[in-house]
């Protein structure tokens, strides 16, 4: 009986369950198949004997889908019927267990039945029933009742076998069988196939130019009409990919001849954060402007009400002053700002994005965002790379902290602990280039910084970019066209709108418009960014008539990579003297070791940031680390790779990752890092093929034809081929690889080295504990409501407590002082001629502030 009704019971409540989602929007058509199998794990504990996908509709493989008819009916059928055998049983007079009862040839019980149905619908079904049973509301109990023996059996077997109930393995799938037909019921006509993907680029370049241009008039002017505009083209843009995503899922591409029709549709069957229900992607869309409008609007005022914005003045400020409190001031004032006010939004912004990322068949947002490099051990790659750069962090690491001991004193810098972090010149510690006053290897060597000369010239932001874009037709590459110098944002505009000001490139998916936003500051710093934007520019031109689908860089590293490999020759002595930013491009010794110390600020010194960010990121998505201790780990793994601390205590309250722009607006940061380990691969190669002979350091590939045609050929593959293939096409083999950075570096590393020896310096953190003072809070423990009292953790009161205790003791050991300092003197006067020892007396309070 219990396989007949009791295994019923959940399938006959979950048929509709699904069915009123549908109805209601929250199960929309692309998560049909998915919010099936959902609901059937989560109510039957049954899972599909094979892979399942949107293309199938399993929902309607019983009857009474396609035939429309309720099924909530069977489920409340199933709990009446136990209802009405017991009351019918009581009313034959039967004794004993209710699964024994038989009403036969009880005419009692036939009378209260045929008063039941003579009722039919003529009053409410409620009135009917408690005629019947005595009760007016559905009650399981009698089920239970009947099924008392059997539960009771059950219960003893499966704690006999200790049987664990339920299936808390809910991800287990039973192993395919050999040879399976898994795409028996999948489309393999390539020639359809075909048809499809020049509809879907057909149409995807209309959207996503509709999307990129809500995006960009967002961006460009914050205003709530824009967006309302943006979250529409977002839906839009939803729509496209779950209808075309959906449909690419129903080809079986896996004897397809046409590898690169394979991977579009792949790529396609991806639906991204599409996937989520049309509310929660809603809501998904809403978090990310909330995050990104609260980051890019932010101020930080002084109490005489003048505000300062992060660029340029918050950034200016960082950059150039050098008072300890000033910096501490606009440091805490951004993450108070900023980071807190993120915070609230970001637990559901990690709900929503590993929701998405499951729907698409990834275990959570961090492998969903790994899977664009296409490598199996990805984690394992980019920790031997980021092992093999770490002497170099090290030795500067120590270099850098010994020059800061020497300017703030040793109450601020402590030579074998963590930096504070915003003593660096920069809002996030991630380039250190603007200290370079401070750490300047050799002061009397010729300045390098092309800053006075561009602002002396009278340098404009357009200039900059057209000595960006000059750089990359002397490779034979392509000028930017018209519509750029007519579109983009390369200064912060002045007439009162709110803008976003973090640089990006912009590509609008019609082959001809590109654009940038910058608010560019006339200074070199900005003119190696203007140079890294319009990498991307180069990029998105190379790979123009490529199918949509495929305008992507190789890997994400690479499109942050193309712009930067350029940088590496503007910055070059030799070049800034072609373009006549300095006066000589011929340097000696002293002044390689000062431009190799400039780069290494800016390259060296971000390597472990860049790789630290999606640490906790990735972390965060997986669950172990969870909104409680956000912070915590944040800092944690700060001071792990950067040998960092925070200059104020932080607490629970505080989100510090949310003060850095890529957070808030949910762009991966690894690329970042790749980028900086494969730019100088590019460069090295192009080094060789522009003919250059000497130190890395010292190559200018400008005007390079052959160095382009290597850097062109691996653009205009965009996402086509896997990286590898574009990798071998600019360095001839196919790995990522920190050797060339380790070549370029090498005469600043053995300076380094020879200069830390000589100083005697402990390379890492050993006192990893150690805090400057204003790190160190009134006796709290961040976030918990706790106090430190004596080295013990105490709640407020028990402190208070304990302080009034602590003053009783302190007035009574007083008057006992006074009193035996009385008494000794005393004897002393009597005793002149038999000195002996007296009793002494220490106490020792020590409050540790953590």
């Amino acid at each position: 009986m219990a396989l007949e009704k009791i295994a019923f019971l959940p399938f006959g409540y979950l048929v509709d369950q699904w069915r009123w989602g549908v109805f209601s929007g929250r199960t929309p058509p692309s998560l049909y198949n998915y919010d099936w199998w959902y609901l059937r794990t989560k109510y039957q504990g049954i899972c599909p004997p094979v892979v399942r996908n949107e293309t199938h509709f399993d929902a309607g493989a019983k009857f009474h889908v396609p035939n429309v008819t309720p099924y909530i009916r069977y489920f409340v059928s199933f709990v009446l019927q136990f209802q009405f055998h017991q009351a019918l049983c009581k009313e034959a007079g039967h004794q004993g267990p209710l699964h024994q009862c038989d009403v036969y040839q009880s005419t009692q019980a036939g009378a209260k039945l045929r008063a039941l149905l003579q009722a039919g619908s003529s009053r409410p079904w409620q009135e009917v029933l408690k005629d019947m049973v005595g009760s007016d509301s559905l009650d399981a109990q009698p089920l239970l009742n009947y099924f008392q023996p059997v539960t009771q059996w059950l219960q003893e077997q499966n704690q006999q076998n200790r049987e664990v109930l339920g299936w808390p393995e809910y991800q287990w799938r039973p192993p395919m069988p050999d040879n399976y037909p898994e795409g028996i019921d999948l489309v393999s006509d390539e020639a359809e196939a075909s048809r499809f993907v020049e509809e879907y680029d057909r149409r995807s370049r209309v959207v996503w130019n509709e999307y990129a241009e809500a995006s960009w008039d967002y961006n460009t002017n914050i205003t709530k009409e824009g967006s309302k505009i943006l979250l529409e083209k977002n839906v839009q843009m939803a729509n496209h990919t779950v209808k075309y995503g959906t449909w690419a899922r129903k080809f079986d591409v896996t004897n397809f001849q046409n590898a690169t029709m394979k991977r579009m549709i792949k790529k396609i069957q991806d639906l991204e954060r599409a996937a989520l229900p049309v509310r929660e992607l809603e809501q998904y869309n809403q978090i990310l402007l909330d995050m990104e409008t609260t980051y890019s609007v932010a101020s930080v005022c002084h109490s005489n009400g003048t505000c300062l914005q992060l660029e340029p003045d918050l950034t200016n400020l960082m950059a150039t002053s050098r008072n300890y409190e000033e910096l501490l001031w606009a440091w805490k004032g951004w993450r108070d700002k900023v980071g807190r006010s993120i915070l609230p939004y970001f637990p559901q912004y990690v709900e929503l994005s590993n929701k998405a990322a499951r729907l698409n068949g990834y275990e959570d947002g961090g492998d969903s965002w790994r899977s664009m490099y296409e490598m199996p051990f990805l984690e394992y790659e980019l920790e031997q790379l980021f092992q093999e750069l770490q002497p170099l962090y090290l030795n500067l690491h120590a270099y850098v902290r010994r020059a800061l001991y020497r300017f703030y004193g040793s109450e601020l810098i402590n030579l074998e602990g963590p930096i504070p972090a915003h003593l660096l010149g920069n809002m996030w510690a991630q380039s250190w280039s603007n200290i370079y006053d401070l750490v300047v290897p050799f002061p009397s060597a010729p300045r390098m910084d092309a800053t006075e000369a561009m602002i002396k010239q009278g340098w404009t932001p357009q200039r900059m970019f057209k000595e960006a874009d000059n750089f990359f037709t002397s490779l034979g590459l392509l000028p930017v066209p018209p519509e750029f110098w007519n579109k983009s944002m390369l200064e912060k505009p002045t007439d009162g709108r709110e803008v976003v000001c973090h640089a990006s490139a912009w590509d609008f998916f019609n082959g001809k418009d590109f654009r940038i936003k910058q608010c560019t500051t006339v200074n070199m710093e900005d003119l190696v960014v203007a140079h890294h934007e319009m990498g991307h520019i180069q990029y998105f031109m190379q790979y123009k008539d490529l199918p949509v689908t495929f305008r992507e860089g190789a890997n994400p590293g690479f499109h942050e990579a193309i712009g930067d490999v350029l940088a590496l020759s503007v910055s070059t002595p030799k070049h800034l003297h072609k373009i006549n930013l300095l006066s000589s491009g011929d340097g000696s010794y002293e002044e390689d070791i000062n431009f190799l110390m400039k780069m290494a600020l800016d390259k060296i010194a971000f390597v472990p940031f860049s790789y630290l960010v999606d640490q906790w990121r990735w972390r965060v998505f997986d669950g172990s680390i969870t909104k409680e201790n956000y912070n915590q780990e944040w800092w944690s793994l700060r001071l792990k790779y950067q040998g960092l601390c925070p200059p104020v205590a932080r607490s629970q309250g505080d989100f510090d990752p949310g003060a850095k722009f890529h957070i808030p607006s949910s762009v991966p940061y690894i690329r970042y890092f790749v980028s900086f380990v494969i730019q100088f691969q590019f460069h090295e190669a192009l080094c060789q093929a522009a003919g250059h002979k000497g130190p890395l350091h010292e190559c200018d590939i400008y005007q390079s034809q052959e160095a382009g045609r290597r850097l062109a050929d691996a653009m205009k593959l965009g996402f086509s081929r896997p990286w590898p293939e574009a990798m071998r096409l600019i360095t001839g083999q196919p790995n990522m690889s920190a050797a060339a950075m380790m070549t370029y570096f090498k005469p600043l590393l053995d300076w380094l080295v020879t200069e830390n020896t000589r100083h005697g310096e402990k390379l890492g953190w050993p006192l990893y504990n150690w805090m400057p003072n204003s790190a160190r809070s009134e006796g709290s423990f961040p976030g918990s409501g706790r106090v430190s009292f004596l080295g013990l953790n105490l709640e407020e009161q028990q402190a208070r407590v304990g302080q009034w205790v602590l003053l009783f003791l302190g007035v009574a050991l007083l008057v006992a002082t006074l009193g035996l300092a009385y008494r000794l003197f005393s004897i002393r006067h009597h005793s002149l001629h038999h000195p002996h020892r007296g009793p002494q007396f220490g106490s020792e309070v020590e409050l540790r502030h953590s």
